[in-house]
């Protein structure tokens, strides 16, 4: 298959998890990558197995994106890569693991700069070169915990929230000028978020919660994720029974916020 064979795709937090596999995808369908994360090691890793599952070209950019004031120009170092993106797939982010009360004020700050305000900035600078371009597409993970409030995750679901008012706003915006968004909403996937989620004092959580380890593997989610950025569709849904609760909380909000408070959250 080449669905996305010309196609150059930047994808953020592609050294495991949800961004790892979906590169490893979008390589079996001939997409050119750009990939960004923390370790640079790991990047040339998975560089190496996208190339050898059919990508034409894969660029590295490490990077840490709680700096967000270099992202403008990490922004056009990206963009210089091919002259061009495509596709900007936003899926680096950070989780939390404690309470309203004792989640600090810097923990808030952290999580909504890389959650939430990294990929603002990020979409803020590519959007005018999309559109000089023609037009383009933008990706965003953001979570069931951006469809209603979930304990242990007041930051994270804030920022979650968030994404989808700025993005759902771009879209509104710039459709007509052919720039398209597709929202991921992931449930519980077998990921390394939990293991690397800000607990008590900042600390990481360092374990795999047990409702996560049930979840779908990242492999499955990537499968569902490329069909809907190749079908440009809005909104996406990735997970297993727990997605019901994105459709109670439409539907019978009452009811969701009942819910919530006896989900276990770890």
């Amino acid at each position: 298959m080449e669905k996305f064979r010309d196609k150059i795709v930047w994808i953020t937090g592609s050294s495991s998890g949800i961004g790892e596999a979906t590169a490893y995808r979008l390589a079996e369908e001939n997409a050119t990558l750009i990939l960004t994360a923390l370790e640079e090691d790991v990047l040339q890793e998975v560089r190496q197995k996208c190339l050898g599952k059919g990508a034409p070209d894969v660029a590295i950019l490490p990077y840490d994106l709680s700096n967000l004031q270099d992202l403008p120009a990490l922004v056009e170092t990206a963009w210089q890569q091919f002259g061009r993106i495509d596709i900007m797939y936003n899926n680096a982010g950070i989780s939390q693991r404690t309470n309203t009360i004792d989640t600090e004020m810097n923990m808030i700050h952290k999580i909504m700069d890389i959650d939430y305000f990294a990929p603002v900035i990020i979409t803020k600078a590519l959007l005018p070169k999309m559109l000089a371009n023609g037009g383009g597409q933008f990706v965003t993970t953001t979570s069931i915990a951006g469809c209603f409030g979930f304990p242990l995750r007041c930051a994270y679901s804030s920022a979650k929230h968030a994404l989808y008012g700025f993005f759902e706003t771009v879209h509104a915006e710039y459709y007509d000028q052919n720039i398209r968004v597709t929202l991921v909403c992931p449930g519980r996937v077998q990921t390394k978020i939990s293991f690397y989620a800000l607990d008590k004092g900042g600390k990481r959580h360092g374990k795999m919660d047990a409702g996560q380890a049930n979840g779908v593997t990242p492999e499955q989610a990537a499968n569902k994720i490329v069909r809907a950025i190749y079908k440009k569709k809005r909104e996406v849904l990735v997970g297993k029974t727990e997605l019901l609760m994105a459709y109670i909380k439409r539907f019978f909000p009452g009811l969701c916020a009942r819910l919530a408070r006896k989900v276990k959250s770890m």
